[in-house]
């Protein structure tokens, strides 16, 4: 019986926690998520998994855990820390992302731009409750709805808090559908979802192959630390345009991201140890972390009524929730809000267009701050 006994005080059983349990029960919620509603289930099914990996007790100083020196979550985790990653991740999104409907109407650019000022009052309020700037920097940018960029910066400017900003800005993500809606019916009439957008130019070829390049020094002239993240956002997708390396530009949008994606989020989630994430700081992040994402979505929202004001051709201001980063989620719901008030209605080509410039928006922003910050 002793010896017994003893087997079991050195398993996990005998070596778990509350704290243990807890995390388990939040990633067997997030797999639920995935699984069952379907919500994001490329980010949160990692994610979620990952919760549950982190969190199975192990002994101490046996090379197992993510933060122990030697480790193989410890060498994978290296992607998040130094920011390895996310820059895979853009090099992806950059080879998918279309912006022939962003060069026919370039002033959906403006929504891209609105939707980032959740990421600056969401600054600003964790700062006022006590977060030191580089922490409030990490969790501001939650705002701008990019998992990526919100791993990124964190990375750079508070990486003890990787694990609570990363979660909260991929659930988020994944939370569009109930998240989103409310806030579009809040604040923009029947009548105003009915606009429709105007049939697009075509956009040519050269039009294209020049953006990225002239994009890429436009934005990182502005903000030069966001270079590691829009430098392979816009090489990817010069290599889809240029129709040149199609070999290259397709492992860059499949198989690239996909393995990118994998491993941040099961990283992510096993960082997310009971002992180090359930604190007041996490329960805060993500708080404030909802605050933010609200904040971009009305600043969007509202900023397309603005521009409403003094355009002749009017844009549809449901388009204002897509200026956020979370690509393809935000478009998609904007296309399902817009078809709910009229099926005839097409939106989401125009959503994705303000999607792609959100994405180009938080790099920067994130660049702007990590800049601000640093020097």
């Amino acid at each position: 019986m002793e010896l017994f006994l003893q087997f079991l005080h050195n398993t996990g059983f005998g070596l778990a926690d509350y704290r243990n349990l807890i995390m388990i029960v939040v990633g067997s919620f997030l797999v639920y998520l995935a699984i069952a509603k379907k919500y994001e289930p490329l980010l949160l099914l990692p994610i979620g998994f990952g919760v549950i990996l982190g969190n199975i007790p192990f002994f101490k100083g046996f090379g197992i855990g993510i933060y122990e020196a030697n480790s193989v979550l410890h060498y994978l985790y290296f992607g998040v820390t130094s920011g390895v990653y996310p820059s895979i991740i853009f090099l992806g999104l950059g080879a998918m992302t279309d912006f022939s409907f962003l060069l026919a109407n370039p002033k959906l650019m403006l929504l891209g731009a609105a939707a980032q000022m959740g990421i600056f009052f969401t600054y600003l309020s964790a700062l006022g409750l006590g977060f030191t700037p580089y922490e409030a920097s990490s969790i501001g940018i939650i705002g701008g709805a990019d998992g990526p960029t919100s791993i990124f910066l964190t990375a750079k400017l508070a990486p003890h808090l990787i694990g609570p900003v990363a979660i909260a800005a991929y659930s988020y993500m994944a939370l569009i559908p109930i998240i989103q809606p409310p806030i579009m019916k809040l604040l923009i009439s029947k009548k105003e979802m009915l606009i429709r957008m105007p049939d697009m130019r075509e956009v040519s070829k050269k039009e294209l192959i020049i953006f990225p390049v002239v994009g890429m020094i436009l934005c990182t002239f502005l903000a030069p630390a966001s270079i590691p993240l829009l430098g392979p956002f816009f090489f990817g997708n010069i290599m889809k345009e240029s129709g040149v390396v199609d070999r290259l530009a397709n492992t860059a949008r499949n198989a690239i991201i996909d393995t990118a994606t994998i491993l941040v989020g099961l990283t992510v989630g096993a960082s997310t140890q009971g002992d180090v994430f359930l604190n007041a700081k996490s329960v805060g992040i993500f708080a404030l972390g909802a605050i933010a994402f609200s904040i971009a979505t009305a600043s969007g929202l509202l900023f397309a009524k603005f521009m409403n004001l003094f355009l002749k051709e009017k844009i549809n201001p449901l388009l204002g929730a897509a200026g956020v980063s979370a690509v393809p989620g935000s478009a998609r719901e904007v296309h399902m809000m817009g078809q709910k008030a009229d099926p005839t209605n097409f939106l989401l080509m125009h959503a994705m267009a303000c999607n792609s410039s959100g994405v180009i928006g938080s790099a920067i922003c994130a660049g702007i701050l990590w800049s601000f910050l640093m020097g």
